[in-house]
C-alpha cells in the first residue's frame, strides 16, 4: 500500500471539526475523536519509551498496531476490530508472561520512577489506561478486540518498566507512611 500526502496544511480544521476515515465531519470534541487522541498520544510515548530500551523490537511492532487501531477507530461503521488488533492480544500476553519470567516477586505496591525508562513506560501505562477508558465509552460491540489490546499495553508497560529496574531490583516501592 502507498501513502501519499502532498498536503499537511489543508485548513478543513480551522473551524472545530474533522474528517474521519469515512469521509464524514464531525466535531474535534466529539468523544470518538477524543479516543483517537489518546490512542496518537499513547503512540508518542512509546515512541519516548523507545529512546530509552532500543532493544526491545516489539515496541516498534506495538506503535503500529496503534496506528492500526486509531484506523479502525476512524471508521465508526465497521463491523470488528480487525484480526490484527486481536492477534495483537494474544502476542502481547506471550510477550508479557516472557518478561515476568526473570522479574522479581512483587510483595508491594509499585510507584511509577526508578530509571528515566521506567518512568517513560509507567508513563505509557497511565496513557494506555486512559485510551482503553475513552474506547470503552464508544461502542464498545465491535471494539471488543481494540479495548482488550489497549488492557495488554497497559499490562506490558508496567511489567517494561520493572524490566528496566533491573528487573524489579530497583522499583521504587509504595510504603504507608506517616504524616
Amino acid at each position: 500500500m502507498s501513502v501519499r500526502l502532498d498536503r499537511i496544511v489543508t485548513r478543513g480544521g480551522d473551524r472545530g471539526m474533522t474528517s474521519l476515515g469515512d469521509g464524514a465531519r464531525i466535531r474535534k470534541d466529539d468523544p470518538l475523536i477524543e479516543a483517537m487522541g489518546c490512542v496518537d498520544e499513547l503512540n508518542a510515548v512509546v515512541g519516548l519509551v523507545r529512546l530509552h530500551c532500543p532493544d526491545r523490537d516489539e515496541l516498534e511492532l506495538i506503535q503500529n498496531l496503534l496506528f492500526d487501531l486509531g484506523a479502525v477507530l476512524c471508521i465508526p461503521d465497521r463491523e470488528d476490530d480487525g484480526a490484527r488488533i486481536a492477534e495483537g492480544v494474544i502476542w502481547l500476553d506471550a510477550e508479557i508472561v516472557a518478561l515476568r519470567e526473570s522479574q522479581q516477586p512483587l510483595t508491594s505496591f509499585v510507584l511509577p520512577g526508578g530509571s528515566v525508562g521506567a518512568s517513560w513506560a509507567h508513563m505509557a501505562r497511565v496513557v494506555a489506561r486512559r485510551s482503553e477508558r475513552r474506547v470503552v465509552a464508544l461502542d464498545q460491540t465491535r471494539l471488543t478486540s481494540s479495548v482488550m489490546f489497549l488492557n495488554r499495553v497497559s499490562d506490558y508497560f508496567f511489567v517494561l518498566a520493572r524490566h528496566m529496574n533491573d528487573n524489579g531490583r530497583s522499583d521504587v516501592l509504595w510504603r504507608r507512611t506517616q504524616v
